[in-house]
């Protein structure tokens, strides 16, 4: 099957790459269309995909085609199941979101400073997800309470997801916490101006 949504997600994901937003076989992606949802496939990289190669399963995670799915598949379901309005997921292991990701304190909703407006429209609050082993039925479950009070988490010792009602929509949100955790190492050792809370209010 070829649609103009499948050959979105292989874009974003070859762009994604391109930039240097994933390396190797890591990092997926994945889309929902109405009942069925299709996923970047395991082992592979996000470099080359093609829409034929694309996993698609159903919301109760029953295979609707022969490619087998990211082992992360079952946090992307537990994410649709939660959220209805959310249509598309990128999780990535990002340099710096990643590093961010190994801090010992991180403490929520303020996990990062309010550097940019953009990283407060596109990710504040940002949500914390505790470290489970990739695949496991616990980031599962974990992830599916987590997605409740943000629309992008920071996985613990792992990298970031971030969600949308559109492919576009989320590739935005990971790359701005991407950026913004960039931002927050490079200034580390400098005297930081922060949005004061009055120019924080003119953004909700």
């Amino acid at each position: 099957m070829t649609t103009p949504l499948l050959e979105t997600l292989c874009s974003i994901a070859r762009s994604l790459h391109r930039r240097g937003y994933a390396h190797g076989s890591t990092g997926n992606l994945s889309v929902r269309a109405i009942e069925e949802v299709w996923l970047t496939p395991t082992g592979r990289s996000l470099e080359n995909l093609a829409p034929a190669e694309l996993a698609c399963l159903g919301l109760d995670g029953e295979a609707r085609n022969a490619n087998r799915p990211t082992k992360e598949f079952p946090f992307h379901l537990a994410i649709y199941r939660a959220r209805p309005d959310l249509h598309a997921i990128v999780h990535l292991h990002s340099f710096y979101a990643t590093a961010l990701s190994c801090l010992e304190q991180l403490p929520e909703p303020d996990v990062l400073p309010a550097l940019t407006p953009y990283y407060f429209m596109r990710v504040h609050p940002l949500a914390v997800v505790s470290y489970h082993r990739p695949g496991a039925p616990s980031l599962a479950e974990e992830i599916g309470s987590a997605i409740a009070r943000s629309n992008v988490l920071l996985l613990r010792n792992h990298g970031l997801v971030a969600c949308g009602a559109t492919l576009e929509e989320a590739a935005d949100r990971a790359e701005e916490l991407e950026q913004t955790a960039r931002l927050h190492f490079f200034l580390k050792s400098e005297r930081v101006r922060v949005l004061s809370p009055q120019e924080i209010r003119e953004l909700l």
